[in-house]
């Protein structure tokens, strides 16, 4: 069995976030006005499919603490990988938008303004959507994530549902919230925004609530798929054993009388 290696886990991480970085806020940074919210949401999307091509054999191109998060939960992960990969995201969405700002400073009368950061406020929706936005699209993500990693799914086309599972995402939040679903791209963004917009102050919603999202998304997928409650860490949740049960018995207690009700 080959040993696993945190220093390669970190490095893959690291370069695979700076490349999301540089698809996703960087494309929204250079060419917005040639491109779009397609353009934009193409860019994520195109991002995370060729790296989890490059780099998914080394550390499951995670590139994102909330997908790290669900896989960890699901125990697809060790403790040691989900730490090693979200330094490697936090340092590489940084280092990201670093070259951003970078390239995008050269230009005389370029000015940093939002950066692409996460907001609720201004033309978006309002802090109550973009908490909702969060939980349900970073859930979205993370189920389809899990749902790669099963041996039903079919072998080579992660990477290809990933990254248009992460398209439609954009395409769907882009005007509610600028899309996070990923707190490394959301701190990164914010730390280069002038402080005029607020992301720092409004980062918070854009990491607890795609974390938050992240839990869900395994609760998801455990109702769609025959892993077992007991197979994940989500086990040790107090109460939660019971209610699947309960759910479990009700839901056979229906499908049993409208069973006897057809014939």
């Amino acid at each position: 069995m080959e040993t696993q290696n945190n220093g390669r886990i970190l490095a893959a991480e690291l370069v695979g976030t700076a490349v999301l970085m540089l698809g996703g806020p960087g494309v929204a940074i250079f060419s917005a006005e040639a491109v779009g919210v397609l353009g934009i949401a193409l860019g994520f999307g195109f991002s995370l499919l060729i790296m989890a091509y490059v780099i998914g054999p080394i550390s499951g191109c995670h590139i994102n603490p909330a997908v790290t998060l669900g896989l960890f939960l699901s125990r697809k992960i060790d403790a040691a990988h989900a730490v090693f990969a979200v330094i490697g995201q936090l340092v590489g969405a940084i280092g990201g938008a670093a070259i951003i700002y970078g390239i995008a400073s050269g230009r005389d009368d370029w000015e940093r303004g939002q950066f692409a950061a996460n907001l609720w406020s201004g033309p978006y929706f309002g802090v109550g959507a973009a908490i909702v936005t969060e939980v349900v699209l970073t859930a979205l993500l993370v189920m389809v994530v899990l749902f790669t990693t099963t041996r039903k799914f079919a072998p080579g086309f992660g990477g290809m549902v990933a990254g248009l599972t992460l398209t439609l995402i954009h395409l769907i939040s882009i005007p509610i919230d600028n899309t996070s679903v990923n707190p490394a791209r959301s701190i990164a963004t914010a730390l280069f925004a002038d402080s005029s917009y607020e992301a720092l102050q409004q980062l918070w919603v854009f990491i607890v609530f795609p974390l938050i999202g992240g839990v869900v998304g395994v609760i998801l997928f455990l109702m769609l798929d025959d892993t077992r409650l007991e197979d994940t860490m989500l086990v040790e949740v107090p109460g939660l054993t019971e209610v699947r049960d309960t759910v479990d018995k009700v839901a056979d207690e229906a499908i049993d009388a409208v069973e006897d009700a057809v014939d």
